[in-house]
């Protein structure tokens, strides 16, 4: 039996910064959205939930969009590894500003600085992580390995976080994640070393005079039917990203806004002890940690059946179907806890499938669009991809101040619907969409 082979020491370095980054990124997408609503004599700003919901979707969206532009930089203006901190410090810049907000003003302020930031900061990590090994069959193992790094920074920052605020308030905890980021800066720098000349230069200069050559004749070749048929599927099932990702971001709303807070319709107390809202996304990290290894087993089981695993498509239309069954969790506990406070059993069973949606439909996205989209096109395809995601993170406030004109348990077997039927689509053209997406070989077999 072979045995794996060492990771670079400069692996770690970027997982690590992927730890606190994401520690200080999910908590303060939870202190946003909690901040903006709190009354202001609890510390916060006393603002409608709708209006919070938009707000708090600008984080989102604009960290999936601002990362296109740092794209931009990395492959031919700067090296990455510059980029990465000056991310991390315009991150905790923003974060102090949360600091000290007092208006609405401010924490827009603050989320276009941690959007800036996050833009010179993800994919610049991503790349250099890529970068790092010389053997490509690596890449899967590493890249699952590290976005394990992410779920638990995300789950140690949404915990401790969580439980900071009810002792320290708002400001303090905007303030701790703010040093965290700036700790985190320094020790990139320090990092640096590890890192070998990974980064030092745009990836695009640093790329050979041959690649080069390579990749200028084939921008002049024009693309064959199958690659036209590819690019068409990455397309469509673009479409079916947004509805997922509006639904996903969407989900934490009413957690915070209907089923939390002072007035919520959840009960949150265990014993004496009440269970801070933030600890729903702790949750969610914690079981995408744990489901990674047994989704894992469940496809390798699958595949050495004689049908084999189920398709890309088919396991994305799975996490679409779960999706809409989390929906319908929700819809159900509200329907059966009448005038009282439901259990906080319901919003747990909620999360668990939310989380199943999850780690059954993500992995789609960035992998299969590397394996098929054609190589002149991998970063346009990838743009795609993006923008799908921030018009999700843009749409899903707007949604939620418009499911407050109903009553709650309607307008959430409606989007149930919507998730379900959607899947079923997805399902049912799962084999017209591999036809779109076989291997270059195959190509004359789809044409006789």
């Amino acid at each position: 039996m072979e045995k794996t082979a060492k990771k670079p020491l400069g692996f770690y370095v970027c997982s690590m910064a992927f730890v606190l980054e994401r520690f200080a990124f999910y908590s303060a997408k939870w202190l946003i959205a909690v901040f903006l609503v709190a009354k202001i004599t609890n510390g916060g700003l006393g603002i409608e939930p709708g209006d919070a919901a938009k707000i708090t979707a600008n984080l989102v969206a604009f960290t999936y969009l601002a990362p296109i532009i740092g794209g931009y930089l990395s492959d031919r203006v700067f090296g990455a590894r510059y980029l990465v901190p000056i991310g991390m410090f315009l991150m905790g810049s923003g974060y102090l500003v949360g600091w000290q907000a007092h208006s609405v003003g401010m924490v827009n302020f603050m989320i276009i600085l941690v959007s800036l930031g996050t833009g010179l900061f993800k994919c610049q990590t991503n790349a250099i992580t890529g970068r790092l090994f010389d053997d490509p069959r690596e890449l899967d193992g590493a890249f699952s390995t590290q976005y394990s790094f992410v779920n638990v920074g995300a789950f140690l920052g949404t915990t401790i976080i969580g439980l900071l605020v009810g002792f320290k308030g708002y400001a303090f905890c905007f303030l701790v994640i703010a040093i965290v980021m700036f700790v985190n800066t320094v020790f990139f720098i320090y990092g640096w070393r590890f890192l070998g000349d990974t980064g030092k230069k745009p990836f695009k200069i640093s790329k050979n005079k041959v690649e080069k050559k390579v990749e200028k004749k084939e921008e002049k070749i024009p693309l064959t039917l199958i690659e036209k048929k590819r690019v068409g599927a990455i397309i469509l099932v673009s479409f079916f990203s947004i509805i997922f990702w509006i639904l996903w971001y969407l989900a934490y709303m009413p957690v915070y806004y209907y089923w939390g807070g002072d007035s919520g319709a959840a009960n949150w107390m265990i014993g004496n002890f009440q269970v801070p809202t933030a600890w729903f996304d702790s949750l969610n990290a914690f079981m995408c940690i744990a489901l990674g290894p047994v989704l894992g087993k469940l496809w390798s089981t699958l595949a050495k059946r004689a049908k084999g695993d189920l398709s890309m498509f088919k396991k994305t239309a799975l996490g679409m179907m779960l999706m809409g069954l989390s929906y319908l969790i929700f819809a159900v506990a509200d329907i059966s806890r009448g005038n009282n406070l439901a259990p906080i059993a319901w919003i747990i069973a909620f999360g668990i499938v939310l989380s199943m949606g999850e780690m059954v439909f993500s992995p789609l996205g960035n992998s299969f669009i590397a394996k098929f989209s054609p190589p002149r096109l991998l970063t346009m395809m990838m743009s795609i991809w993006v923008l799908a995601v921030f018009f999700a993170g843009k749409s899903y406030g707007y949604l939620y101040a418009y499911t407050l004109k109903f009553d709650f348990a309607k307008a959430y077997i409606v989007i149930a619907a919507i998730a379900i039927v959607s899947g079923i689509i997805l399902w049912g053209i799962d084999k017209k969409l591999n036809n779109l997406v076989v291997e270059e070989k195959e190509e004359e077999k789809i044409l006789a």
